[in-house]
């Protein structure tokens, strides 16, 4: 007996953004993001202040501008693959794609003063 395919969830995937589905995604992404730690600090990425934009198009491809603590970080190599690689595993995002930008600069500022306070940093 041939097995029954669900199609129901890919014909969703396929369909336009609407508003709430958008802010679903993108709360999604934000989570699958939280899942790549900067390896010399105990914080994610995105809690870390190092993601800039998240853009969800109609399409569901995924548009995300990133900076690292550091021009000369020794993870500049592998971080923003990591985080694209995240964010491409995320249900219902056709593709991904990633600009890592050094202008605004990053600085200590753009960490959240909760996350601040947890690493010791006022």
């Amino acid at each position: 007996m041939p097995e029954k395919i669900d199609s129901t969830q890919e014909s969703t995937h396929d369909e336009p953004l609407n508003s709430i589905t958008k802010a679903l995604l993108e709360g999604e992404v934000i989570e699958a993001i939280r899942t790549v730690y900067d390896p010399e600090l105990p914080v994610n990425v995105y809690d870390l202040g190092l993601i800039y934009g998240i853009h969800i198009n109609q399409d569901r491809t995924v548009e995300l501008t990133m900076t690292l603590t550091s021009p000369a970080c020794p993870v500049a190599g592998t971080l923003p693959g990591e985080v694209e690689e995240a964010v491409r595993q995320v249900p219902g995002v056709k593709s991904t794609s990633l600009e890592l930008v050094w202008d605004p600069p990053f600085t200590i500022d753009r960490i959240p003063e909760h996350v601040r306070l947890e690493l010791g940093l006022f």
